[in-house]
């Protein structure tokens, strides 16, 4: 009988916990005092105490325990966390509506209106609620593929443990009157499956400033901003230190689709689950009141309890949202439109060249470390030798520093006034630093460039772009080595990589047999790249990762590249006529062509994708020309990013969300909302291994 009362006892008084947390973050409003919510929570620890079988994982007392964890687990994303392109000033925020009107028909571009977040100055995270409860939460790391910080957030207050009942959520819209289709679809909703939000974790300037306080105390030194102790918190192992930090969270994004029409709706619905929603964001009808609402919220900016570096401008209709797409790691339906940058003053300790990968010289400036922001700084580069004109700078100058949207030095101003006389004025070299080559400048160009292509300054920042990442991702050839292969000459371009063998690197210093070998395994096992990768590597002049991409889908293999001529090059969609140009010099450049075919000697294989265009391929095996997929859920056999290069090789789209235009829904491992959207669209529905049998 005792144990039964308990139990009951349990589950009201962890009711009522939920209830105040709920009304004191969410609503923020409060009715009872902090000592009475403690004295409540203190009942439910001892009473969970005497009886550890009632403890759940969504108990009030489990935000802080566990023991500390040995390191933190990989969590891939089932759909990507993009960043934000940035704007500082109203100018580009109109560029950047400019720019989008373009993909959109007339109406819809009536029909734009957006909503604006306050941008935290925190840790971007995703939560995902399985049977109302937090099953998992994760940082975004690279887009893709987070960490597991499920233990470290659950000490967070402001994070639910538990969803608000169904019943409730349901109750609190529909007195709204909330769009009844989106009510119905969340009362059929089975809420067992899988609800993912995101949101920023972050620290009150009150909190950051007692962290620093701590840190002087005990000589070490202090945090540079409230993001970097708010992301050094979150990835803390032991949970009791981060709940020592009180760190707080806004949601604002919800991923699973309710059927809802717009941001603002998200927000609404958020709350109704029971999340923390900034309570200062604002719906915007026109770029005008976006423009008001920035200008009050610089005002607003020093009464907060946390700091902010701006604010996200979204489109607010989902539908334009989506239709306007990616570009590079960005949604072209949102923009960050950044506070003016954070200024200091310092002084001018010398100006030295910088030869980059293409041989472009660019003027740094070294200055006395100066904090802006809350960053040491120690060089701001000068751009070219018009921008030192510009601003008449001189060695030895004081200057104003700032961070253009709280990232980037940069020099804007200098102040002659307090000039002593021994300032020297800065001239551009006849020769280039690092090889002694002779200076060329392009006629109506504002760059110098060294003109000795094999320059080691050149070499090595080529080098180092080749096995980038983004590149042939070549694990442990880091900057050292590859300055040591160059300067013993065991390399002259990266075609030599693939020749080296463990004999030539066990000669080098430091080198062990193991190290060499596992270095000649990572060369070996990057010789198959996709066409994508393979242009991005080539380090063209203007060529980033979205062009390459773009490249590679209209050709589909280096040969038809080099064959093609300006004029074509030129009228491909998001290719302008320079870098059109800087394709076609390059393929045209018999170095280059003699680069290309020793990199087929050495035996790299370039996939090349099979290109659709009218009158495309009567390959058979394009016979996903014209079909759109959507991936959800993990896939077991590839990555999905993988998968995604794979349908369009072979001529298919890839939609990231579902449609009456999509053909087939991909489903892996735990699908998400849009498994549930096909079957209502009735969209064919394929599992993994259909999959593989399709392609």
């Amino acid at each position: 009988m005792v144990r039964e009362k308990t139990k009951q006892r349990i589950e009201k008084l962890k009711k009522l916990i939920n209830h105040h947390r709920y009304l004191y973050h969410v609503l923020d409003r409060q009715e009872i005092s902090d000592a009475a919510l403690d004295s409540l929570k203190k009942e439910l620890f001892e009473l969970e105490q005497q009886f550890p079988e009632f403890i759940t994982f969504d108990s009030p007392t489990q935000r802080v325990g566990g023991k500390p964890l040995e390191k933190f687990n990989k969590v891939r994303h089932l759909s990507p966390m993009f960043s934000f392109n940035d704007g500082f000033s109203e100018e580009e925020i109109k560029d950047w509506q400019s720019r989008i009107s373009k993909i959109l028909t007339k109406k819809e571009i009536s029909q734009i209106d957006f909503y604006c977040e306050l941008k935290i100055d925190g840790l971007a995270v995703e939560l995902i609620y399985e049977n109302t409860i937090l099953k998992t939460g994760s940082t975004r790391g690279d887009g893709i593929t987070g960490e597991d910080i499920t233990q470290n957030l659950k000490t967070i207050e402001a994070i639910p443990l538990k969803l608000r009942e169904k019943k409730e959520i349901i109750r609190d819209l529909k007195k709204q009157g909330f769009d009844p289709n989106v009510v119905e679809k969340i009362e059929k909703y089975d809420f067992k499956k899988p609800i993912i939000v995101r949101g920023e974790v972050f620290i009150s300037k009150k909190e950051f400033k007692k962290a620093n306080k701590e840190r002087e105390k005990e000589g070490q030194p202090i945090y540079a901003n409230p993001r970097n102790l708010a992301a050094g918190s979150v990835r803390q192992l032991d949970p009791k230190i981060i709940a020592n930090r009180h760190l707080d969270s806004f949601i604002y994004d919800l991923i699973t689709d309710f059927g809802e029409k717009t941001h603002e709706q998200k927000h609404k619905i958020l709350k109704a689950f029971g999340f923390k929603t900034n309570r200062y964001n604002k719906y915007c009808r026109h770029l005008k009141k976006v423009f008001v609402f920035y200008k009050n919220c610089q005002k607003l900016r020093e009464r907060l309890y946390y700091e902010i570096d701006g604010l996200v401008v979204l489109i607010n209709s989902n539908k334009i949202f989506e239709k306007l797409g990616i570009v590079g790691k960005a949604p072209k339906g949102a923009i960050a439109f950044k506070f003016p940058a954070k200024q200091s003053t310092t002084v001018i300790e010398d100006i030295k060249i910088q030869v980059g990968r293409t041989g472009a010289l660019t003027p740094v400036a070294y200055l006395k470390p100066v904090k802006v922001g809350g960053a040491l700084i120690s060089r701001a580069t000068l751009h070219n030798e018009d921008e030192i004109k510009r601003l008449g700078v001189r060695i030895k100058d004081t200057v104003i520093v700032s961070r253009a949207g709280d990232v980037i030095p940069d020099i804007v101003k200098v102040l002659p006034e307090l000039r002593t006389g021994k300032e020297k004025n800065f001239k551009m070299p006849n020769q280039c630093p690092v090889c002694g080559s002779k200076i060329k400048k392009k006629p109506g160009k504002v760059v110098y460039y060294c003109a000795n292509q094999n320059c080691f300054a050149v070499q090595r920042e080529y080098f180092r772009h080749f096995v980038s990442k983004k590149a042939f991702n070549i694990e442990g050839l880091g900057p050292k080595i590859i300055d040591k292969l160059i300067e013993e000459g065991l390399v002259s371009d990266p075609a030599d990589l693939f020749g080296l063998k463990e004999g030539d690197l066990i000669t080098l210093e430091r080198f062990a047999e193991k190290s060499a070998e596992n270095l000649i395994n990572a060369i070996q096992g990057s010789k198959e790249i996709s066409l994508a990768k393979f242009i991005y590597a080539l380090g063209i002049r203007n060529v980033g990762e979205k062009t390459a991409q773009d490249l590679a889908e209209k050709f589909g293999s280096l040969e038809k590249i080099q064959k093609t001529k300006l004029e074509e090059l030129e009228n491909i969609k998001d290719i302008g006529p320079i870098v059109a140009k800087s394709v076609y010099n390059w393929f045209c450049r018999k170095s280059n062509i003699k680069f290309l075919e020793k990199i087929k000697r050495v035996g790299v294989k370039i996939k090349s994708y099979l290109v659709v265009r009218s009158g495309g391929l009567s390959d058979d095996r394009a016979k996903l020309k014209g079909k759109t997929f959507v991936l959800t859920g993990a896939l077991e056999s590839m990555a999905r990013e993988e998968a995604k290069e794979k349908i369009r090789e072979l001529g298919g789209d890839v939609s990231e969300s579902v449609s009456k235009n999509t053909d087939f829904l991909v489903i892996g491992k735990e699908p998400g909302s849009k498994y549930d959207k096909a079957k209502e669209l009735g969209i064919k529905i394929i599992n993994e291994q259909e999959f593989f049998q399709l392609i």
